[in-house]
């Protein structure tokens, strides 16, 4: 029953996408020195990833239940359905806050310092949506802090490369929540959620999501110039540069049915990438 009840919550938060922030965790840390950071400190940072981010979307399913209870895209989510309760999934926000707290303090002094900031931050993402159509950067920003974390995780300091690969990060993810988003543009409307796709039009955001697209991409590019970075990271970023504008592509004002393609599979697949090539480019 239990087994149960933790693969159907594993399920509701989308584990798998992790993929989107774990990658660039590791490009922060291989980033620090230009090499790659002690077994102990990986463990460490690959522990707070997945306490953060399924802290994250825990509180983030509990907060936005009434919402999803009425919207046809998400009734049947875990919540919504009732196969889970609240205080379960409550219980696994506070184990993973828990493993995120413990992963803290093994890290560095100023990881620990910034934990509060980080709660903060992953709590205040669910409810921005209530009041603001920046949300989309909000959520920017939270995934932000997985490069900057990791840094501050091994360096204990706080430099530029860090601030402009989150920044980076910020822009690719509020991007690419554009493009997801146009998928509850009926809804967001009728139920006065803000979004980007509300406000502007499904035409005009993918339009705005392109020049987000088009600003991660040159502070990429700011990154591999401010840390010294050779041949493979560039290439990295062209090959990014490419999923990207693959994207637009496949989704079009007049079919969104290739959305969710966009989302999962192009953008896990361009932080995988980008980790990759910058390892290449730190080994090699």
């Amino acid at each position: 029953m239990a087994y149960k009840k933790i693969k159907i919550f594993l399920e509701m938060i989308k584990v798998e996408h992790t993929l989107f922030a774990l990658p660039f965790a590791y490009t922060g840390a291989l980033l620090v020195n230009n090499r790659i950071p002690s077994g102990e400190k990986l463990f460490w940072i690959t522990l707070a990833m997945v306490g953060a981010r399924t802290a994250a979307m825990g509180l983030n399913r509990i907060i936005d239940l009434k919402i999803d209870s009425i919207n046809p895209r998400t009734a049947g989510r875990a919540l919504p359905a009732k196969l889970l309760s609240v205080s379960e999934v409550l219980l696994y926000v506070i184990i993973a806050l828990a493993v995120l707290f413990v992963s803290a303090y093994q890290l560095s002094p100023l990881a620990f310092k910034l934990f509060p900031v980080a709660v903060v931050l992953l709590v205040f993402y669910s409810y921005s949506k209530r009041f603001t159509w920046l949300c989309h950067l909000v959520l920017g920003v939270t995934l932000g802090l997985a490069p900057l974390g990791a840094w501050i995780a091994i360096a204990d300091n706080i430099a530029l490369t860090p601030l402009l690969l989150a920044f980076g990060v910020m822009f690719w993810v509020a991007g690419f929540d554009i493009v997801y988003s146009c998928n509850d543009y009926d809804f967001d409307c009728a139920e006065k959620i803000f979004s980007i796709p509300a406000k502007f039009g499904i035409n005009n955001s993918l339009k705005l999501s392109a020049i987000f697209h088009f600003m991660a991409l040159s502070i990429f590019i700011l990154v591999g110039i401010s840390n010294n970075m050779g041949i493979y990271y560039n290439s990295g970023v062209f090959v990014a540069g490419l999923l990207l504008l693959i994207q637009y592509f496949i989704v079009k004002p007049g079919d969104l049915s290739k959305t969710d393609m966009a989302f999962f599979k192009l953008n896990a697949g361009l932080s995988i990438v980008f980790f990759v090539f910058t390892l290449l480019d730190v080994v090699l």
